[in-house]
């Protein structure tokens, strides 16, 4: 019998040493209350009740005597962003530091303007840290558009930069106290992917290869600075139909696109002052909010198709000055480039929901005044969208629309209230 308590204690010690060395977690909850009044003189794209505003639809009637349709004034005010998080630290095991994050608002279940917001998932992870390595896994923002301009609006500038939460499992390893390197596999949820079927996460699926990142990140004084570059391989059919999706009969195919793009990220601080900036050159694009997306090149003998991403530059640029009363102002500009050779048809063109096929450029302009009272804060912002639209010619083979080019513009007038605690 003594030798069997022995044993017991032998096999217990180990997980009695890690127990030892346990500590605590501490939970910090966060959130505000968010209150938008937004006035808008044409209507466009935009997301739940019209408050994550994209680009202005197009004009049908362009180069006629015809009225815009759509160049009418539109009003809302509602509380749908607002936000309830909790942040996790202080665990420690081992020698590794856990921590967890989930945060939620009420931004889902509201169709159009009409409708009652419902909770939903924003972010969800854990990480772990020990000596030069840190982890996260779960849903964060993607490592291409965690960075974000100082605009008090919904939209934080997009599409002008990455947009996207996404599931995810990243690794940082710190190379010294200035520079870091960042890797993540990247799967797709809510933002996803283009394809014969819309758009859908079943492109990734069936591709059952992850959206790969590298990336090195630098942090010296006031400087933030980031480089990276971003892999997706997706299989837009499974099977030999129009859409892809399964027919009696049809047999499979195996279509692939992959895709790249890259990044650059800087930032620059000083007493009151900051101005941020960013810009990538995206191949496609589409599933983190980009003006992108791919078309079809070629139908080959065997049933499968080939593929060709359009590819575009997004930009944009941030400054603030101010503690108490700021200042900001934003700009941001797009280029759609199309594709690098000639695609069959501009009817099998995969676009971002998003925004449209037609678009050839568009830039914005959004000055803000920003008064924070403590944790209360008003802000006045007016946000300025053009976009080029036009028409694709006979010779236009390279997805990029060149003729009956202009121009259509919406002016936004947005008044913020908001509480954080």
């Amino acid at each position: 019998m003594k030798r069997l308590n022995l044993a017991i204690a032998a096999l217990l010690l180990p997980v009695l040493a890690m127990s030892a060395q346990e500590s605590k977690p501490q939970l910090k909850w966060y959130g505000f209350i968010r209150n938008y009044f937004t006035y808008d003189t044409h209507e466009g794209k935009s997301g739940t009740e019209d408050f994550f505003y994209y680009l202005p639809y197009d004009n049908p009637n362009s180069g006629t005597s015809e009225a815009d349709p759509y160049q009418v004034g539109t009003f809302r005010f509602a509380a749908l962003t607002s936000r309830l998080g909790v942040d996790v630290s202080g665990y420690e095991i081992s020698g590794w530091k856990a921590g967890a994050k989930i945060e939620a608002d009420f931004y889902s279940g509201v169709s159009g303007v009409t409708g009652t917001a419902t909770f939903r998932l924003r972010q969800a992870y854990m990480t772990l840290a020990k000596n030069d390595w840190s982890f996260k896994i779960g849903q964060a923002w993607h490592p291409m558009a965690a960075d974000m301009p100082d605009v008090t609006s919904l939209n934080t500038g997009a599409p002008f930069g990455p947009f996207s939460r996404t599931p995810l499992a990243s690794a940082d390893l710190r190379l010294s106290d200035a520079l870091s390197l960042t890797a993540a596999g990247i799967w797709q949820m809510q933002y996803t992917s283009a394809g014969p079927a819309g758009a859908s996460a079943n492109y990734i699926k069936y591709g059952c290869t992850p959206e790969f990142y590298l990336g090195l990140n630098v942090k010296e004084g006031g400087f933030v600075g980031r480089i990276g570059a971003n892999v997706l391989s997706i299989r837009p059919r499974a099977y030999n139909t129009a859409n892809g999706a399964y027919a009696a009969g049809a047999e499979r195919v195996n279509d692939r696109i992959t895709t790249a793009s890259l990044f650059a990220y800087a930032q620059y601080s000083k007493d009151l002052f900051s101005v941020k900036f960013k810009t990538i050159l995206a191949q496609a694009g589409e599933h983190f909010n980009l003006n992108g997306g791919y078309a079809v090149s070629k139908m080959n003998t065997d049933g499968s198709w080939d593929y060709l991403p359009t590819r575009n530059s997004s930009s944009w640029i941030s400054l603030k000055y101010g503690k108490k009363l700021q200042g900001v102002l934003f700009a941001g500009y797009v280029k759609n480039f199309g594709t690098a050779e000639d695609i069959l048809s501009h009817d099998m063109i995969y676009f971002s929901k998003n925004s449209y096929k037609n678009m050839n450029q568009m830039w914005r302009l959004t000055p803000a005044v920003i008064y924070n009272l403590g944790k209360v804060t008003f802000a006045l912002e007016y946000e300025l969208t053009s976009v080029e639209y036009g028409k694709f010619g006979a010779n236009d083979k390279r997805a990029l629309a060149t003729e009956d080019l202009h121009w259509v513009s919406n002016n936004r007038l947005q008044l913020m209230a908001k509480y954080a605690f």
